[in-house]
């Protein structure tokens, strides 16, 4: 029998008198694709800080793969196979897209950035890296600035930054916020030709996205998992739609 790919324990996090997370335990599968979805507000974001090492949470465990990975750091845990994307876009504006993925490639093996010198000193990471561009489509616009990416080209670009660190989970959070119709169904294609070897753990706010990909749903609200189950069984839930429609 196969180990969770990511399995928490009573995770809780307090910022002195909130608590943002409130004794969260959850286990997914390998391969798995599972949504995390809830109102503003309902600590999705935090649980995710906790299970990529940006935070360390107040109590409890996190494992990947069955070995305890609580006190372990964020390059540490992307390290042994963890990679993720961001709700707000995190990427270096005024660097080109090769540069940024390079950088990223960078923090996964020993050799450093050197200022002085350009991608082209580090010919296999380059090539990774215009490969990692390819599979977004991006390739073509490997040497432009950042800067002159449309906010849905940035949202690719940082699937390419995640996905080229080679991980076996990803952690995706909200990676369709603040796109036009079109760029949503764009992105939403891409996560499900994934290949099932990564475990997939998504935030999403639009709906239709959210249940089309996941395998299973977990709904949370005020820190806490309210529901569990298949995206039917979720959608149907009448404690689901009294949270959204603000009844609880």
């Amino acid at each position: 029998m196969k180990l969770p790919a990511i399995e928490l324990e009573l995770i809780s996090k307090q910022f002195g008198g909130l608590l943002a997370v409130d004794a969260v335990s959850l286990m997914v599968a390998n391969g798995e694709r599972r949504v995390l979805i809830g109102p503003n507000g309902a600590g999705k974001t935090t649980l995710f800080h906790c299970i990529s090492g940006t935070l360390q949470p107040s109590s409890g465990c996190v494992k990947l793969f069955g070995d305890d990975v609580t006190k372990l750091t964020e390059n540490r845990r992307t390290e042994l196979g963890m990679g993720r994307t961001f709700q707000i876009s995190n990427v270096f504006t005024e660097l080109s897209l090769l540069e940024n993925v390079v950088l990223a490639l960078m923090g996964t093996v020993s050799r450093k950035w050197t200022v002085h010198r350009s991608v082209g000193h580090y010919p296999e990471l380059r090539s990774r890296a215009l490969d990692g561009l390819d599979r977004v489509g991006l390739k073509a616009r490997a040497d432009d600035s950042v800067n002159d990416l449309s906010y849905g080209d940035r949202r690719q670009l940082e699937m390419a930054l995640a996905l080229n660190t080679n991980p076996k989970i990803l952690l995706l959070d909200e990676p369709c916020a603040g796109l036009s119709p079109s760029e949503r169904q764009g992105i939403a294609k891409m996560i499900s030709t994934l290949p099932r070897d990564i475990t997939l753990i998504m935030i999403e706010h639009d709906m239709d996205i959210a249940l089309a990909l996941a395998d299973s749903v977990t709904v949370l609200h005020r820190g806490k998992i309210i529901v569990e189950g298949s995206p039917a069984e979720v959608q149907a839930n009448s404690e689901v739609r009294d949270v959204y429609f603000g009844n609880i």
